[in-house]
């Protein structure tokens, strides 16, 4: 059971949120707008705030769907558990359904920390959130996010599958925002509210 729900977390995070209401909205494919990226961020840049709330909404719903279904399939194994949630993040990485080309899972991964540790991933949001308001960079509010989860599980979660499995969620974050690191690091990071130029009118 521990290798289908693996499988089945794996499919539910390949479903792409930001591709689909994309599509339907504006009759696009949102991987050739914007950033390029299959997630919430890119959809609030071609998009706006509307799609862009459903859409991060969702894909964090995903992470939770796939931890809650292992949870019951493997009778609460806490490594099951945890890892489910890394897949359905690697499916929205590299979603079998649309090519193998998502997002970068950030908007997943809020809702795989909330499952782990809802304090931990209360706090850590609180600083996103400030770091977010204050640079205006959502790329590295979501560095934050990453490299704080574990930490706060570490301190209040104690489960070390949960302390384990998000800091390869950190690792794949960073290995997925290499550009963005690049780009803030050379100051041509684009800060939020500086929107593409939309693809419909």
């Amino acid at each position: 059971m521990v290798y289908l729900s693996l499988l089945i977390s794996y499919l539910i995070g390949s479903v792409s949120f930001s591709y689909l209401i994309a599509k339907k909205i504006a009759g696009i494919d949102i991987r050739s707008h914007g950033s390029g990226n299959a997630g919430a961020t890119n959809t609030l840049r071609v998009l706006g705030k509307g799609p862009a709330v459903t859409v991060l909404v969702l894909d964090a719903l995903k992470g939770l769907a796939a931890m809650g279904l292992t949870h019951l399939l493997t009778d609460g194994n806490a490594l099951a558990y945890a890892l489910s949630g890394l897949f359905a993040i690697i499916g929205h990485n590299w979603p079998v359904f649309f090519g193998f080309r998502g997002g970068k899972g950030i908007a997943t991964t809020v809702g795989v920390a909330f499952g782990f540790s809802p304090l931990a991933f209360l706090i850590s949001g609180i600083i996103t959130i400030t770091v977010i308001a204050i640079t205006r960079y959502v790329s590295l509010g979501s560095l934050v996010l990453v490299t704080m989860l574990p930490i706060f599980l570490y301190v209040f979660a104690k489960e070390p599958a949960f302390i384990w499995v998000s800091t390869v969620l950190a690792i794949f974050a960073y290995i997925r925002h290499y550009s963005n690191i690049r780009n803030l690091l050379s100051g041509k990071e684009r800060r939020l509210g500086e929107s593409a130029q939309r693809p419909f009118k």
